[in-house]
């Protein structure tokens, strides 16, 4: 782009009449200048004292690295200052409550994916944004299409902020040298019919049969019924695998299957799969369990697992296809029903 755009500067022209401008701009900006610091204690990592070292569990259960705290403090400490009723963490088992006449509600993975730094693999921070109800705990617990702005940050390469705001997807890379993110790519779009699906393929064999017989029909490739050669991408960071998506097109799926623990799925509805479904569905994409849309879902609990289906609108269309009439079970076989039932046919 030739003209340089920061992000404060896209804020004060966007959404001059949206309800809250001011004060969805306000929690934006914070989050932004918490990532920025943010990205340069990841890039010192050891260098800053951040070991990886693991410093307990989560209220959700899951390995807690002492990086994972410093960035929930660091999100907390920006957020403290801008017009949120309450946050609510991966990091802490309730939503905290920070002025209950402030008009918007946030929901934060502070540091997605921690466990990929001593591998120099891509992490992120995400977010979702909403307004607040007359009960502040209780907005929360409504649909994701309550959300009023959504986006994540990618630390890798480039420190990139995508950004689902005014009802559209933007992306934005930190000017290192300046601390402030600068506009590259407005309105973007992905891409309906890329060849490409990202799966942990090394766990097929708890798969439930839809999802089993979506990857086959892929890997079958121009021999089979889908007309095209899948290619496989799996990173294994769910900001890097959406950021990839957003600019090639393609599906991501993250399902539910037969293990312990992963039976609803694994991906958090709040601060995972809510704020990622509307960024896919404001950039032309869609996401799903597979049999629901994730933004009609709402919570039941703060840490609510689902399973997630997003990307290209035909792929996550597919996916969705071969469910129908396919009972919700977590079956193991190889049986003929799902050998049938082709998704492309």
């Amino acid at each position: 782009m030739d003209e340089r755009v920061t992000l404060r500067s896209h804020l004060d022209r966007a959404g001059a009449k949206t309800p809250n401008r001011l004060a969805i701009a306000a929690v934006i900006e914070g989050i932004a200048a918490a990532s920025i610091d943010l990205a340069d204690l990841i890039a010192d990592g050891p260098l800053a004292g951040i070991t990886g070292r693991l410093s307990g569990v989560n209220s959700d259960g899951d390995a807690q690295k002492d990086i994972d705290l410093v960035a929930d403090r660091m999100m907390r400490r920006a957020l403290l200052v801008t017009p949120v009723a309450a946050i609510l963490s991966e990091e802490a088992e309730l939503p905290e409550i920070l002025d209950v006449a402030a008009p918007l509600c946030v929901a934060i993975d502070p540091l997605d994916g921690s466990a990929n730094l001593e591998n120099n693999i891509s992490v992120g921070t995400i977010f979702s944004i909403r307004p607040r109800g007359n009960d502040v705990v209780s907005t929360f617990f409504e649909p994701g299409t309550a959300q009023c702005a959504a986006g994540f940050v990618v630390y890798g390469p480039q420190t990139t902020l995508v950004l689902a705001h005014n009802g559209r997807v933007d992306i934005f890379i930190l000017d290192r040298r300046a601390r402030e993110f600068l506009l590259v790519a407005q309105g973007v779009r992905i891409a309906p019919n890329t060849p490409e699906f990202a799966i942990n393929a090394s766990n097929r064999r708890h798969w439930h049969g839809p999802v089993r017989a979506y990857i086959d029909e892929c890997l079958a490739g121009i021999g089979g019924n889908g007309g095209a050669d899948f290619n496989m991408r799996w990173i294994g960071s769910l900001v890097a695998e959406s950021l990839r998506i957003l600019v090639r097109g393609g599906v991501f799926l993250y399902p539910a299957d037969a293990r312990p623990g992963y039976r609803e799925g694994r991906l958090r509805l709040l601060y995972e799969a809510h704020p990622m479904a509307l960024v896919m569905e404001w950039a032309g994409g869609s996401a799903t369990t597979g049999r629901r849309r994730i933004l009609e879902l709402s919570a039941r609990t703060p840490h609510q697992r689902v399973p997630l289906i997003m990307g290209s609108m035909r792929g996550v269309r597919d996916v969705a296809a071969i469910h129908e009439g396919i009972e919700p079970m977590f079956d193991n076989s190889d049986a003929p029903l799902f050998a049938r039932r082709g998704l492309f046919r």
